[in-house]
């Protein structure tokens, strides 16, 4: 059943089919990552997004996994997909990789997705590729001093579209594996239009800032959602059922 179809349960297909479960899958930024050494649980964007899911309807409780790690692509997390992702039996999994993944070759990123897209799909779960956000266009003044070398780098693989080159990877495999996509790096590129995108990350290299959660949320829950509310049945209730 689609997190849009459950949150309408009525208490007998509440009891009959549990809560939603909804299984975050990517590195730092769904870990919950902002500046150096700063990690927030409560703005990060599966948070705000389990909020505006609540908001529609808070009768049907939502548990949001995070399993997320700083640090790490989607080649090196293939390998936990079992144990992190598929043993909590999730109605959705959002799966976000790519922003350490573009060190490494493409085609070692490619086919790591396709192994998490596979076995996601095979689970029966909803799955939903969002992609991240820009990397930093520039080395900006006050970027963490130890973190100037790779800043640079970084903006490198900006400019010189690399990550441009990742994400549309990226989305043309979801798409042919009828995987649904959130673009958040579509969105992204379109702010770069017309302002400066890298104060807009915390760490002013590929951190969005607390505030820049709030897109993920709020495409999420268009991408989830669609046009429609969910109905209000009128027969949930939290008092004793004899």
């Amino acid at each position: 059943m689609r997190v849009k179809d459950k949150l309408a349960m009525s208490t007998a297909e509440l009891v009959a089919e549990g809560p939603i479960t909804i299984v975050a899958f990517g590195d730092s930024i769904t870990h919950g990552a902002l500046g150096p050494d700063e990690i927030n649980y409560e703005t990060v964007y599966w948070n705000r997004l389990k909020q505006k899911l609540n908001a529609v309807r808070n009768y049907v409780p939502i548990n949001v996994i995070n399993a997320g790690i700083g640090g790490l692509t989607a080649k090196l997390s293939v390998a936990r997909i079992d144990r992190d992702v598929l043993s909590h039996h999730p109605d959705l999994v959002i799966v976000c990789f790519g922003l350490n993944d573009v060190n490494l070759p493409l085609n070692e990123y490619i086919e790591a997705l396709t192994i998490i897209f596979e076995k996601c799909k095979q689970s029966g779960a909803e799955v939903i590729f969002m992609t991240p956000n820009m990397l930093n266009t520039r080395v900006a003044p006050d970027t963490d001093e130890p973190h100037l070398e790779y800043a640079a780098k970084t903006a490198a693989f900006q400019n010189e579209g690399r990550m441009d080159a990742f994400m549309d990877a990226a989305v043309r495999l979801a798409n042919a594996m009828e995987i649904a996509v959130c673009d958040c790096y579509a969105e992204w590129k379109k702010l770069s239009q017309t302002q400066d995108v890298t104060p807009l990350l915390a760490n002013r290299i590929n951190h969005p800032c607390a505030e820049m959660h709030s897109l993920f949320a709020d495409m999420l829950f268009e991408k989830i959602m669609g046009n429609t509310k969910a109905p209000k049945p009128n027969d949930s209730s939290t008092m004793y059922h004899a």
